[in-house]
């Protein structure tokens, strides 16, 4: 692996968590109703921790193989909805439209995935965690918008 392109996909990944930092859930979140299974609060820095590095490391290994211009802007597409999702949700409290754009970033992990694994096995695996916690957490989404109905515009 190329520990520079690591760097520089790491930094992508860090620069779209800093909108989980910039726009955190705080007590809006915190009053919501949520279902029993919701994951504890320790959990999520820990879980995007390890699943940045993740999807920085396959993309790391990707990228410099040929034929890889779809599945690395299936990677771009994914990182800039993820860097989207914490500031439609916690930002500006839609929770409709954080489910939208969890949807297409489910759909675009799901195709980086699929076009990783064509490419590289170990990178394409590398991202299934990823695809597995954006499942979780479109679960949550979805669960914690049916609870807390948006009013709706006059």
């Amino acid at each position: 692996m190329d520990w520079l392109l690591f760097i520089v996909f790491f930094a992508s990944c860090a620069a779209a968590g800093s909108t989980g930092a910039m726009f955190s859930p705080g007590d809006w979140y915190r009053n919501l109703a949520k279902p029993s299974w919701t994951p504890p609060d320790w959990l999520f820095p820990v879980a995007w921790s390890v699943l940045y590095i993740c999807i920085a490391a396959s993309a790391a290994m990707v990228a410099p193989l040929e034929g890889s211009a779809l599945a690395m802007a299936f990677w771009a597409l994914q990182i800039a909805l993820n860097t989207l999702w914490s500031p439609v949700f916690f930002g500006l409290k839609k929770m409709m439209a954080g489910m939208i754009v969890l949807s297409f970033l489910w759909l675009a992990v799901a195709a980086t995935l699929w076009t990783f694994l064509q490419l590289d096995t170990l990178a394409g695996l590398l991202i299934a965690p990823y695809l597995l916690w954006v499942t979780v957490a479109g679960a949550l989404n979805w669960s914690v918008m049916r609870l807390n109905p948006e009013p709706r515009p006059a």
